[in-house]
């Protein structure tokens, strides 16, 4: 016997994920030097919001690189792709109604506000994380400031290459003076300021 036919299937629109998932969208991206600490509050938000329910994912630097923004180098051109790029896909995952951690240095002020600017409005929230330059040098985890010093990586943020710290951002998290703990604390108060996280998990 065969199947009725079935007319047009009607789009997934934002607002039909969200009241599946019982939380808003958003992204929250996360600007700083490296070592900053960017990456590591983004994983412990996105653990937290994940063992409550909520559907969440975590965007970086360095996975981007891997794949999607592997052919292009650190010129200041070529950031600015890295950041369309990164802001599109935050973007795409936004609308299916994700709470996307983005963690880029994303040195240039202009890169941030044109990701502010492809997000629904109250959707976007930029957070400095905050750690000066010697702390940042004295973290290193990855040697990458000890390599930049001695003059093998060109164009490095904070060291051959400029950094603008935010203007006026939503958050600002300072990791020399507080813990990852405090800063995930701080986050997640935001996002409940904001009515973004998962309902029954405020309860």
């Amino acid at each position: 016997m065969r199947e009725r036919e079935r007319g047009p299937a009607r789009e997934i629109e934002t607002e039909h994920y969200e009241a599946q998932q019982g939380h808003q969208g958003c992204v929250v991206w996360l600007t700083g030097l490296s070592a900053a600490g960017k990456s590591t509050i983004a994983t412990h938000v996105a653990r937290r919001l994940f063992e409550e329910g909520s559907h969440v994912y975590v965007l970086d630097g360095d996975s981007l690189r891997q794949g999607l923004t592997r052919d292009l180098g650190f010129s200041p051109t070529a950031r600015e792709e890295n950041i369309r790029r990164a802001g599109e896909v935050a973007k795409l995952f936004r609308r299916a109604g994700f709470i996307v951690l983005a963690a880029f240095v994303s040195p240039y002020r202009k890169d941030r506000d044109f990701v502010r600017s492809i997000l629904d409005d109250g959707h976007f929230i930029e957070g400095y994380v905050s750690a000066d330059l010697d702390t940042c040098i004295g973290r290193d985890p990855k040697g990458l400031y000890k390599k930049a010093l001695q003059g093998a990586i060109p164009e490095f943020t904070g060291v051959s290459a400029p950094y603008e710290p935010p203007l006026a951002p939503e958050i600002v998290l300072d990791t020399t003076a507080q813990s990852v703990d405090q800063s995930v604390h701080a986050v997640i108060d935001l996002l409940d300021a904001r009515g973004i996280r998962k309902a029954r998990a405020r309860g």
